[in-house]
């Protein structure tokens, strides 16, 4: 597994860990908690509920074709699509 910089010398090439991170960064915020999500060996994913009461997804395709999904939230559902190799985030209220 790479981390989310490979540094070679003075060259240091950013992994997609590093764009993950800066997409969990940007919308779960300090003091967000975890909370429970479905578990999915097609795509795996976390959720948190932010301080100002947003409910963040991030989802990830591990596969090479793209996978359909739902988001089931406070008796609403969503349907999704994800590419292949993508990662998704999904923000609500």
């Amino acid at each position: 597994m790479l981390g989310a910089l490979t540094i070679d010398g003075n060259q240091v090439t950013r992994n997609p860990a590093y764009y993950n991170l800066a997409v969990a960064a940007k919308f779960v915020r300090p003091g967000s908690v975890r909370i429970a999500s479905d578990e999915s060996k097609n795509l795996p994913n976390v959720a948190f509920k932010t301080p100002d009461g947003h409910l963040v997804l991030i989802v990830l395709n591990d596969s090479k074709l793209p996978q359909r999904f739902s988001i089931d939230s406070q008796g609403k559902q969503v349907n999704a699509t994800l590419a292949g190799g993508a990662v998704g985030t999904y923000v609500w209220r």
